[in-house]
Formats: C-alpha cells, structure tokens, sequence
C-alpha cells in the first residue's frame, strides 16, 4: 500500500490552511466592502435627497416671495406687472391677478384667453376661500396640465380683500421650473428621483408618463410623509431591491425620494474583488515556494532519519544517524532515541559477545565500549569531565616482579579505580597500564577532587608487589575545554604527560599547572 510522506502531508495541510485562511479573508473583505457599498450608497441617497428637498422647500418660497410682493405693490398697469412676474424668473408657466369674485383681471400669456372670466380650477377656488398665502396640492387644470398653484392675498388699505395674485407651476412637463430644478438622478442606472404630496401622488419623477400616479407600500415613502429624513433598503413596486435616501419638503408635506438600484450599486464589487486577487497573486505564489522549500527543510531530518531506519543493521547506522542534522526539538528527541535504540542493542549484542566491549584482565570497558559511550553522550549533549591515569613506573614493576605482579597490579589499580567512582561514571581501560575515567555531568573542579582522591587512594594502598605505587592523572571537560570531543581526550592526555614531567603522582588540569604531589611512602 503506498503511503504519503510526511512532505506532502505538511504541503497539503500548510497549503490548505493557506487557501482556507485566504479564502476566509477574501470573503471578510468582500462582506466588509459590501457593507461599506451599501452603507455609502445610503448615505448618498439621503444627502442628495436632502439637497432636492432644500432646494424645493427654497424655490417654493422664493416663488411665494414674489407673489407676496406684487400683492404688496397693487400696480395700476395689472398687464404689465403679470408679464413681469412670468418672466421675471421663469418660476411660473402661468400667472393671475384675480378679484375677489373670482374673476380674472389679468392673465400671462395673453394666450389662455381668461381675462374677464371666472376662474374654476380646484387652485382657484381654495385660493378664494382661504385669502391666505397658499400652495394647494397637485390639481389637473384647464389644459390638462398637472399643476400646483401658489397664491397671496391682495388687501385694500383699509383691510378689504380684493383678490389674490397667483401662479401655476407645471409638473411633470419638460418647460416646467420645478422639473429644471430637480433634473435628472446622478446616475443613468436604474436609479430614481422622485417627489411625492402628502396624498402619496407622484408630483416628478424620471418617466413622465408616471406622474400622478400614487405611490403605495413603499417604507421610504411611508417614512418621508411622516416627516422623517433618513435612508433604507426597501423593494420598489415591481419588486427590485433599491438602496433609498428620503427628506421632506418643508412647508408643504412632501416628500423627496432618491433611489438606486442594489445590484448598480454591488457591480463594481465583482471587479474591485478580482483585482484584489490579482493583486495577490504575486504574493501568494512566492509564498507557496516558501512553504515548499521550508516542509522540505523540516523533513529531511526525519526523512534522514527514516531512511536509516531502513537499514539499521549495517555497521554505518550509528554514523549516519549522527550527521543527521537534527535542528528542531522532535527530530533531535528522535535522534537521540535511535542512538539510544542503537546502543541497546549493541549492549545486548555485547552481553552475548561481552569481550567487545570488555578488557578481559580487569572487566573495565574497553576502548570500544568508551567510544560508544563517548558517541552517545555527545549526541545527547552530556557534559561530562575526563580523567586520563597511568600507573607510574609500571614497566619497572613488569621488570621487577614479572608478568603476572604486573597483571595483579592492573588489576588492584583497576578495583581501586572502581572503588572512586559513580554508578553513572564509566571506567575504561584503554591498554597497558592506562585508565581513562568518564564522569558525567561533572565540572573541572569537581574532576580535579576526585583525580586528587583517587591519587591518594592509590598512593597509600599496599600493592600486590608489597610496596606502594603512583598514578599520574590528567584532567579535561567537555564542551569546557574543547567543542570537540576528540580534542578534550587528546588535552586529558597531554595533561597526563605533563605531570609525568612534572614528577609524577600528581593531578595536572587541561590548561592549567600541577596541582600537588604527595611523597610516595617507603615499603
């Protein structure tokens, strides 16, 4: 059965956690742009519906500001001051100056034909009865125009109503003041401006034809004629989704409505959100090498390791493993286990050929037993000192007493030796009359105390000659006194030399002078 790697494994769940990750951004971004879309476009609507409304409310009262002046004037030329007033400002499709019995005595345009008649529009009629400055609602007049009709009372003097001055502004008609002031909506996309009375009528809207029509079930329209300012998300009569602003017509219960389509609004966010991922993409595809080269960096340690795995019984496992380069905690860890795994069963494989790790004369390890120790500790990176000891003189022992005193006095050396150290310490011959001594996490001083107790021991013990002998020791620690561990043998050993020529029967420290030397006692 073919199984993934451990490199494809961390590529698929790094590029996927990548792609979630992003994907997840990019759908926050687009809700948040979206929202923002909305959010502007609401905004927008309400300020430019605010805007018409002002506007309206102000040409309104500027309309009622010059009737009001005229009604103050009571010119004797009423011809003249009519056809000044149509087009003063061009306010007004239509101007009268009407008498209290309702006829009319002067009329712009000279066209429409009511000078002397007795006016009957719905506008006229109201503006009769009230004798107060009016703007009637929406009406159809004589012409079958729909109008709103702006009148101020005239008064005598003395105080008699003697009529009304009064102008119509038509709605909805392409030579309408009112229409020139609200224009067409900002956007040619489905929007729409529109201005409703207080009856729900459609007083301007874009399409002519709709004029008049009364508005229902519209929450924009419903809250405008409350006499609200605000916006709001809200289907229009055929059931298209519209971002709405609103303001009301001061003084005369209308209301303005601005309007846009959602979907007008949201269409450049398709775009800006493709740009957006194209803005990515050059960093998103060195980011995907990144991952590559650095789920790459993180195997090969394990997948170094694995391989070894593979082939752990040839002799070359141990080193293999040791130059794996084991830069993060898992992969140190399994590193160590293995040379722990390894060293088990060499131990065992020792047990049942114990003579290769073992010196036969006094069963202290040999010098392939300090080499696996030696391996091991460094791997786990076990600070430990070194002694180096030999027996001084011990060729003379050899050429005195023989072989064989010789061979007792290794091994009375040897047992004193064990009598010094540790469970944990590793004590090694490493031939002839040289020991090596292994004392893990031990300092420099530490070392030195006990080279210094052993030299005692040694030196004040009758030997199997019948006389006493001397050790000479030398003493290093490792990282302490060299990164390398091959140099920290080499300064134990030199160390060792340098008491030899220093006397003998002294402890002398890696890099550092004898320390003390006893006399050796008679016998």
């Amino acid at each position: 059965m073919h199984h993934l790697d451990l490199r494809r494994l961390i590529l698929l769940l790094t590029i996927t956690a990548t792609l979630l990750t992003f994907a997840n951004s990019f759908h926050a971004s687009y809700q948040t742009l979206h929202r923002q879309l909305i959010a502007q476009t609401l905004e927008a609507n309400r300020a430019y519906a605010a805007k018409l409304a002002h506007s309206t409310d102000a040409f309104l009262r500027a309309a009622q500001q010059q009737l009001a002046y005229s009604a103050a004037l009571l010119p004797e030329r009423l011809d003249a001051e009519v056809e000044r007033l149509k087009a003063q400002t061009g306010t007004f499709n239509g101007v009268f100056i009407v008498r209290a019995d309702g006829r009319v005595q002067a009329a712009a345009p000279w066209g429409v034909g009511l000078v002397g008649s007795v006016l009957q529009t719905e506008g006229a009629r109201r503006a009769l009865a009230a004798r107060e400055p009016l703007i009637s609602t929406p009406y159809v007049g004589l012409r079958g125009h729909l109008l709103v009709f702006l009148s101020q009372p005239i008064f005598a003097p003395d105080g008699r109503y003697l009529g009304y001055v009064g102008g119509a502004i038509h709605l909805g008609q392409s030579d309408g003041s009112l229409q020139a002031l609200l224009g067409n909506h900002y956007y040619q996309d489905g929007s729409q401006l529109y201005v409703v009375d207080a009856n729900r009528h459609l007083l301007h809207h874009q399409e002519p034809s709709r004029i008049g029509e009364v508005v229902s079930g519209n929450p924009a329209v419903e809250a405008v004629l409350r006499g609200e300012e605000g916006s709001r998300r809200v289907l229009d009569g055929t059931g298209i989704d519209m971002l709405a602003g609103y303001a009301p017509v001061a003084g005369t219960g209308w209301g303005v409505v601005a309007q846009r389509p959602s979907a007008a609004t949201l269409a450049a966010l398709d775009g800006l959100m493709l740009e957006i991922l194209l803005a990515a993409l050059p960093f998103f595809i060195p980011m995907l090498v990144a991952l590559w080269w650095l789920s790459k960096l993180i195997v090969r340690p394990l997948r170094q390791l694995a391989i070894t795995a593979r082939h752990w019984e040839f002799a070359s496992a141990r080193e293999q493993i040791r130059r794996v380069r084991a830069w993060y905690f898992e992969a140190e860890q399994l590193k160590l286990a293995m040379l722990d795994g390894l060293a088990l069963l060499h131990g065992k494989l020792g047990r049942l050929n114990q003579e290769n790790l073992t010196d036969p004369l006094t069963g202290l390890t040999n010098r392939r037993g300090l080499q696996l120790a030696l391996e091991r500790w460094q791997a786990q990176r076990r600070s430990f000192a070194v002694i180096a000891v030999d027996i001084d003189h011990f060729k003379q022992v050899n050429d005195s007493y023989g072989h064989d005193i010789g061979d007792r006095v290794l091994q009375h050396v040897s047992r004193l030796l064990g009598s010094v150290s540790r469970s944990s310490d590793l004590v090694c011959r490493g031939g002839g009359e040289e020991f090596t001594l292994l004392l893990p996490e031990t300092s420099l001083e530490g070392a030195l105390q006990v080279a210094e107790r052993l030299r005692g021991l040694i030196s004040h013990a009758p030997s199997p000659t019948g006389s006493f002998v001397t050790v000479s020791a030398g003493v290093a620690q490792w990282p302490g006194s060299a990164a390398s561990v091959e140099v920290v043998l080499r300064l134990a050993d030199e160390a060792l030399y340098r008491a030899k020529r220093g006397g003998r029967n002294r402890a002398v420290v890696a890099g550092q002078t004898e320390v003390g030397s006893e006399d050796v006692p008679a016998g």
